[in-house]
């Protein structure tokens, strides 16, 4: 049974969570992106909180802007420390250190960020196709084609993207998930029942969500009047921010548009123990397409 709370940080900051099996018990968390929320993962909490598949306990955060959680205004608010800093602070109070993180789009950068600066707080990692921040600087700064593919973010940064996606039902959002893959049209898993959970959580609020991509430099530049946007052509990483020494483990959907396989070149550069797993004929939402798959490899992993 999912359970739903509400957990105040000692920041200041509060997130809206669902969650799953016994209180005590090794705890696993999970991570959702844009433009999702934690229910997205109700089927895994499920799953990973039976005793056959590990008993574990287990949460899933709306990250701050989204459903009940903190909502600031001021996209700084929205900077990688203070992802962060939420999410170790959640995982202190549950009692952590985790044995996994598990994390997908948005969700992913934060926790790739969190692997590298804060180890100690999982054993494991687990990405969904959430592209790691060495390569994805690598390929917005020299590759035309994830350019090219990530140009919707600078669209999600305009003062009037809030209007824009809630006009005619939110049209331009659900083609996030109607066009996002190799091949455009409906997908089984967006049924009328879950088209209502987005629209509750879209009419909560659209400005949290977009306060992400306003605060992150890692976007395509954009040129021209009435100033230049250098973007992620301006970003130097350290490479010590960059590297996750803990066990990984990567699952790639390989006919995602946004995130081409390139991403993965050179991945274990800075992942030296990943274990990675290319699925073909999947797209950027693998977690609803293909929730065997995804359970079924998380569960290996975590054996």
């Amino acid at each position: 049974m999912i359970e739903t709370s509400l957990h105040a940080l000692p920041h200041g900051i509060t997130l809206s969570c669902r969650s799953a099996g016994p209180k005590g018990a090794p705890l696993l968390m999970f991570l959702h992106g844009f433009p999702e929320a934690a229910f997205v993962w109700d089927g895994l909490l499920t799953h990973f909180s039976q005793p056959e598949n590990g008993g574990f306990r287990c949460i899933a955060p709306n990250l701050r802007g989204y459903e009940h959680s903190s909502a600031p205004a001021d996209a700084a608010a929205y900077r990688p420390r203070h992802l962060m800093q939420d999410i170790a602070a959640l995982i202190e109070q549950a009692g952590g250190p985790l044995e996994c993180l598990i994390a997908h789009d948005w969700g992913g950068a934060v926790a790739w960020n969190l692997a590298a600066a804060l180890p100690g707080c999982m054993k494991k990692l687990a990405i969904i196709n959430s592209p790691h921040p060495g390569t994805f600087l690598r390929e917005l700064q020299q590759s035309p084609a994830q350019q090219a593919a990530s140009a919707y973010m600078n669209f999600l940064i305009r003062p009037d993207a809030e209007a824009l996606l809630a006009e005619d039902d939110f049209r331009r959002l659900w083609e996030f998930f109607t066009k996002m893959g190799a091949v455009d049209g409906p997908h089984a898993w967006l049924t009328e029942a879950v088209k209502a959970q987005y629209r509750d959580i879209w009419r909560a609020g659209l400005t949290g969500p977009l306060n992400f991509y306003r605060a992150s430099p890692l976007r395509p530049p954009r040129p021209g009047p009435p100033h230049d946007d250098l973007a992620a052509s301006a970003v130097v990483i350290p490479r010590d921010k960059l590297e996750v020494h803990l066990p990984t483990l990567v699952i790639w959907a390989l006919d995602d548009i946004a995130l081409p396989p390139a991403l993965l070149d050179g991945l274990e550069d800075f992942v030296p123990r990943m274990q990675l797993h290319r699925v073909p004929g999947a797209t950027h939402w693998i977690v609803h397409e293909q929730p065997e798959l995804v359970a079924r490899h998380l569960q290996e992993f975590l054996r």
